[in-house]
């Protein structure tokens, strides 16, 4: 008989494959291998198996029968949604934020290693700050649970963002205003960073929906 597979550790190695997702290092559409993962994570295939049931109930992968484990690909639906979902979060967390919380210092450090990676122009590095930027904006709200739901929608936003083209036209606009974000939080005015962010939001959501619509 098979022994049980431990629920902490499918949790955590799904934690693990969700970095990597929210890191752009593997792609919508991407097929998994499914003994060259459990070999690259050292873990059973067993385990492995949860895992992909864990992270398929999240739609963040996707199973086809006779065929395999799939990266899922976002709908124009579903990139709305985390918009929405988006806005519902972050803004409030923003709104109510003390200015000399220990997240700030984790949004600071976002924003300049976003600047730093222009000249080398690492767009996929500079996503990848940018998301580091937001997480850290949900922290400010002290809401263990928030936190961890955002990081789905983290990965999600990330495979929406690895359909698209041309990711310097994404993510270039958003170095300077995620600090000028910053800039108006630690000034002690985290409402006015917040209405910045909302309006930043709105047209994140327009530039992805316009390039999805170029690529339906």
């Amino acid at each position: 008989m098979t022994p049980a597979t431990s629920p902490s550790l499918a949790e955590e190695t799904a934690a693990r494959l969700r970095e990597q997702l929210a890191s752009g290092s593997l792609t919508p559409g991407q097929r998994l291998s499914e003994a060259r993962l459990a070999a690259e994570l050292g873990i059973s295939r067993n385990t492995l198996r949860e895992v992909f049931r864990l992270l398929t109930r999240e739609g963040i992968l996707r199973h086809e029968p006779n065929r395999g484990v799939f990266v899922a690909t976002p709908s124009m639906a579903s990139v709305l949604d985390i918009f929405r979902v988006r806005r519902l979060i972050e803004v409030p967390a923003l709104a109510q934020a003390w200015p000399r919380h220990d997240a700030v210092a984790r949004m600071r450090a976002a924003v300049e290693r976003a600047e730093s990676l222009q000249d080398a122009q690492d767009w996929q590095a500079i996503g990848s700050a940018n998301m580091e930027f937001h997480t850290a904006i949900v922290a400010l709200s002290d809401s263990p649970r928030l936190t961890a739901f955002f990081a789905q929608i983290i990965v999600e936003l990330r495979l929406a963002f690895g359909l698209l083209a041309n990711p310097e036209h994404l993510h270039r606009p958003y170095i300077q205003q995620n600090r000028a974000i910053l800039t108006r939080l630690e000034e002690g005015d985290p409402k006015g960073a917040a209405q910045m962010l909302q309006d930043y939001l709105e047209q994140s959501e327009r530039a992805v929906m316009a390039a999805f619509a170029r690529i339906s």
